[in-house]
């Protein structure tokens, strides 16, 4: 397994196939400040070609997720050097490095997992968005407040947008609006609420279970596929997907897969949790 990096603003911990990411600033409730964006961003670039990680569960530390961009960070700036309007800008580095780090969360071949309890607003807001998996917990509170705060949800808003849709993103982030977990269930940014801690924590057990049966390299590339509809034309994306298809059905998993299936056993990795060597 790869060795992790130290984090100051992070606590990581690896429990077989899952690494655990827990952000850890709760005097700020978890914001995020350019350290911690750093740390996230390196956290994943070192997983991301370790076949033995195959799920990453975010989660806060002191009962809440995070709440958004740290506004001492953004204090700070005003005081650097740079020249406004452009990529000198102290605040243009600041936002953009966040927004780098959301990319990277987003497309990232491992399976995220989203714990979201307490509070859960702005940079937060769209760490939650691109989850794979967002399980909030009874005091998830959601919002996105920027225009409240005169500033502007800039690097979050696609990945908003692509979650919920442009009506719903627009009247959350033009009225700041604030609402709980089960609001955010309808909404769809996250896939299921609960009104217990006790059942948050059994409904994440029992996911990483579920991610456990399905073979790591096919839901990885699955994941990849899915980013790319809406982006490329429908013909060239069906035909790349034919030559994924070929290419698993001949491959290691594929073999595995079509095998235990047919000798009425689980598949290697379900046994396990780590990918097939074969």
């Amino acid at each position: 397994m790869t060795t992790l990096p130290h984090c100051g603003t992070l606590t990581l911990s690896v429990d077989g196939m899952t690494l655990s990411v827990t952000l850890n600033r709760p005097e700020s409730r978890n914001a995020m400040n350019l350290g911690m964006v750093e740390e996230l961003a390196s956290v994943f670039s070192v997983i991301e070609a370790d076949p033995a990680i195959r799920v990453v569960c975010l989660r806060g530390a002191g009962g809440h997720f995070c709440a958004g961009g740290d506004i001492r960070d953004m204090a700070g700036a005003r005081t650097a050097s740079g020249t406004p309007g452009t990529d000198t800008d102290p605040f243009y580095r600041l936002n953009r490095a966040f927004g780098r780090m959301i990319q990277q969360v987003n497309e990232s071949s491992k399976t995220v997992v989203a714990v979201l309890e307490g509070t859960v607003m702005g940079g937060g807001f769209g760490l939650a968005c691109v989850s794979d998996l967002a399980l909030a917990g009874p005091t998830a509170r959601f919002g996105l407040p920027e225009t409240s705060l005169g500033v502007i949800p800039a690097q979050i808003a696609p990945f908003v947008v692509a979650r919920i849709g442009l009506t719903q993103a627009r009247r959350l982030a033009l009225l700041g609006h604030r609402f709980d977990a089960a609001e955010a269930c309808r909404l769809g940014v996250v896939h299921q609420s609960f009104t217990t801690d006790d059942d948050l924590d059994a409904a994440l057990e029992a996911a990483i279970e579920q991610i456990r049966q399905c073979a790591p390299q096919a839901s990885a590339v699955t994941k990849a596929l899915l980013h790319k509809v809406g982006h490329q034309p429908m013909d060239t994306l069906l035909d790349e997907a034919a030559l994924r298809f070929a290419e698993a059905i001949r491959g290691p998993e594929g073999a595995e897969g079509t095998g235990a299936f047919m000798h009425k056993r689980p598949p290697a990795w379900a046994v396990t949790g780590e990918p097939d060597q074969d």
